[in-house]
């Protein structure tokens, strides 16, 4: 960046407005984030901003940085929506991160109005003295018709009244968004919302549904907005990077399978189509690769026409198309658990992209878990029939040696010279013995064999990990997240 005058912070590191708590006693040392002198000019607010979005998993270039301090020095910076705008257009590349880029420029660059002179000049309510029955009627007129920054400003002052929790220790108090819901209860609003809009209109018609989705716009714009301002506070008691650390989390594609949740699994879901598309590319072209198809003898004559009738160059047909076969061995135990519902997401996709796909799951034991796969099947249903149904538990702990023997010994004739050997698993075979020499016979047989591993590299051959030996046999990568899974697939090209 280059070296000039560091202009003060702009509107957003101006004095706040908000009065200062009784509750807050005056030798109350200076938070970290006030106290600290480099992040008194914008130049430190936007190296900090940088390094937080780097850490929440948010990519950003060197180059990009640059772009986005000079994008500052061509913008208004007192229009904090304008600076926001800036920022989103030099530093986030997907969708995907603009969550999390938003909850870290709203800790970086928060609004500094408190909501409560602006809510007492209408007046007709004081906020910190008015009855919640008022507050809530207030709610109501903002859910229907308010502008961003009226929003935000009554949240603000809802957060000051209801959202502080005082805490052992003189001077110590922490902030919820908890305390504002509970007190204003806005999704209880809805039905006097409704009386008062379609009053003189019939119900269950098109000017309901609209007030309906209004309103529940509105609900989740006042609950991001008390959610930001109570992180906003919290920053400033404790310092933004503190609070930055926990506040946002990963993009979906960083996500760790082992700690995914159900809403995760939900939304992979729509990231795992195209990446089995892919995988399946990659597979078939490696399985082409170098074969040409059959003579092409009407081109092959008509270019030998330029040469007297001299064939000098022949022409082949492209190769057809071919789907490769796809044999998946899962571990299904419960320290992957997560890995294994990634997995059932993962086979689905690629069910429609081979020619012939076969599933086997194990704990101790294996068994094919193909016929879970029906068109049209949910996962969780899948997974519980998976649980019920399937024989892949014995003695209920993990043994891969004795998996492996009994894959080959049951199902050795589903590889062969066509097949690739998908193997998923954390390697962790409770000091029982590894069985190479079977996952050498099945390697050798296969096209391709690989194993992704869900755990990550430095806890490999660690306790009762195996993933070392495994790995010499066959290709074993670290595949924690769809970043890396993306990461694999490329390889295979």
């Amino acid at each position: 960046m280059p070296e000039q005058p560091s202009p003060e912070q702009p509107s957003t590191e101006q004095p706040s407005t908000e009065q200062p708590s009784t509750e807050q006693p005056s030798t109350e040392q200076p938070s970290a984030e006030q106290s600290s002198p480099k992040r008194s000019s914008l130049v430190g607010r936007h190296v900090g901003f940088v390094h937080a979005l780097r850490a929440a998993g948010v990519p950003v270039s060197v180059a990009e940085g640059l772009d986005a301090a000079y994008a500052l020095r061509v913008i208004e910076l007192a229009d904090r929506e304008s600076l926001r705008a800036a920022y989103a257009a030099t530093l986030v590349k997907k969708p995907a991160y603009r969550p999390g880029f938003d909850v870290l420029f709203d800790l970086w660059f928060p609004a500094t109005t408190t909501g409560l002179a602006a809510v007492r000049a209408n007046g007709r309510m004081n906020p910190e003295t008015a009855e919640v029955k008022e507050l809530r009627e207030h709610l109501a007129g903002l859910l229907m018709n308010s502008t961003d920054q009226e929003l935000r400003e009554f949240a603000q002052a809802m957060v000051e009244r209801f959202g502080r929790q005082q805490t052992a220790g003189p001077g110590r108090q922490n902030w919820f968004s908890y305390g504002v819901l509970r007190a204003l209860s806005p999704e209880t609003l809805m039905a006097g919302i409704l009386r008062e809009v379609l009053r003189g209109h019939e119900r269950g018609g098109l000017a309901e549904k609209t007030a309906r989705q209004r309103v529940n716009t509105g609900i989740r714009r006042f609950e991001e907005a008390v959610a930001t301002d109570v992180r906003r506070r919290i920053a400033e008691d404790a310092g933004i990077e503190r609070i930055a650390r926990s506040a946002v989390r990963p993009p979906l594609d960083q996500i760790d399978f082992l700690r995914v949740t159900k809403a995760d699994l939900a939304r992979l879901r729509r990231e795992v189509h195209p990446l089995a598309r892919r995988l399946a590319a990659r597979l078939t072209i490696k399985h082409r690769k170098g074969k040409r198809g059959r003579l092409d003898f009407r081109r092959t004559v008509r270019a030998s026409l330029q040469s007297g009738g001299v064939p000098l160059t022949t022409h082949f047909k492209p190769p057809r198309p071919h789907k490769p076969e796809l044999v998946i061995l899962c571990d299904t135990s419960d320290s992957v658990s997560s890995f294994a519902h990634f997995t059932l997401l993962l086979t689905y996709a690629l069910r429609e992209q081979f020619t012939k796909v076969r599933a086997f799951g194990f704990v101790d034991t294996v068994d094919e878990i193909t016929r879970f796969f029906l068109p049209g099947s949910d996962v969780v249903e899948a997974m519980t029939r998976l649980a019920n149904e399937a024989d892949m538990v014995r003695f209920g702990r993990t043994n891969y040696g004795h998996s492996l023997e009994g894959f080959a010994e049951r199902y050795g004739d589903a590889i062969g010279p066509k097949t690739s050997l998908l193997i998923l698993g954390d390697a962790r075979s409770n000091y029982q013995p590894p069985a190479l020499d079977v996952l050498k016979s099945l390697a050798s047989r296969s096209r391709h064999a690989y194993w992704l591993n869900p755990e990550p590299r430095q806890q490999w051959d660690t306790g009762d990990s195996v993933a070392g030996d495994y790995g010499t046999v066959v290709p074993m990568y670290e595949c924690r997240n769809v970043a890396q899974l993306t990461t694999f697939i490329e390889t295979l090209a």
